[in-house]
């Protein structure tokens, strides 16, 4: 299962956000899009999403083209994580996950003994089955966040698209649910993400790419992407990239502090 994207430009009346960019994303890959805040990397998300549909180029899923696909056939192919859910109505996380089904229900249909199974399973899955009698609106940021990725197992959609998935999550959180990426991805799920954390793409990605200005900056493994000069080039800051435990960890600091220690 892949999803690609091939030239895709993109502009809001007379103002261009996106600038012929290319990738490619595989079966069982974890990418990252890095970039600072105005960039375009929402823009990007809403165009392969199918959110917006007046850019040039072409957002092929599984080799076809999604300008060509209903919304029930993308729906059965990507399930998007926000960064931020908050429903209306105050249903049961076991609600919501079901409504991950949706896609497989033909008219007005009830869900299916096998959604619930799935349903089951999702919960199961991201160790949230005790959650499942719980009110939405009465869970933390962290545990809502898990229930949308339970939701989004229960699509049973092979490529996953998360917007900044650890946004205003706490440390321990942030972990939890990049865990269960890195996880999915291992069993066959394609993974996108946004993200403003370089530390963290660096430690669960196979790939970073970069966007600048709308353009893609670059795209390689994690270790090619995260160097000071490209997060200088990306966020227009000097930092240090210092290596932990033999390169399998890095992190970013402010120059001025590794100067004072020098």
């Amino acid at each position: 299962m892949s999803i690609e994207v091939k030239n895709l430009s993109f502009s809001y009346a007379d103002r261009q956000v996106l600038h012929d960019i290319s990738f490619k994303v595989g079966q069982g890959e974890f990418v990252s899009i890095l970039g600072p805040n105005g960039v375009g990397k929402s823009t990007l998300f809403r165009c392969m999403l199918g959110l917006l549909s007046g850019y040039s180029g072409q957002v092929l899923v599984n080799g076809l083209d999604r300008r060509k696909m209903s919304v029930r056939q993308c729906a059965k192919e990507i399930a998007y994580i926000p960064q931020s859910s908050s429903p209306a109505f105050n249903y049961s996380v076991f609600d919501i996950v079901l409504m991950g089904s949706t896609p497989s229900l033909a008219g007005f249909r009830s869900p299916s003994a096998e959604s619930r199974e799935r349903c089951e399973w999702a919960l199961d899955k991201i160790g949230i089955t005790e959650l499942s009698q719980r009110c939405f609106h009465r869970l933390s940021g962290g545990e809502r966040q898990l229930v949308m990725i339970a939701r989004a197992l229960t699509q049973n959609a092979p490529i996953l698209m998360l917007d900044e998935p650890t946004a205003n999550l706490d440390f321990g959180n942030q972990l939890r649910v990049l865990q269960q990426m890195k996880s999915l991805s291992r069993e066959g799920y394609t993974i996108i993400q946004t993200t403003h954390h370089p530390e963290q793409s660096f430690m669960f990605s196979d790939r970073i790419l970069a966007v600048s200005g709308g353009k893609l900056l670059l795209d390689g493994k994690p270790s090619e992407v995260l160097t000071d000069r490209i997060m200088h080039e990306l966020y227009g800051v000097e930092v240090d990239i210092l290596s932990l435990y033999d390169d399998k960890a890095r992190i970013c600091i402010p120059s001025y502090i590794s100067e004072k220690e020098r």
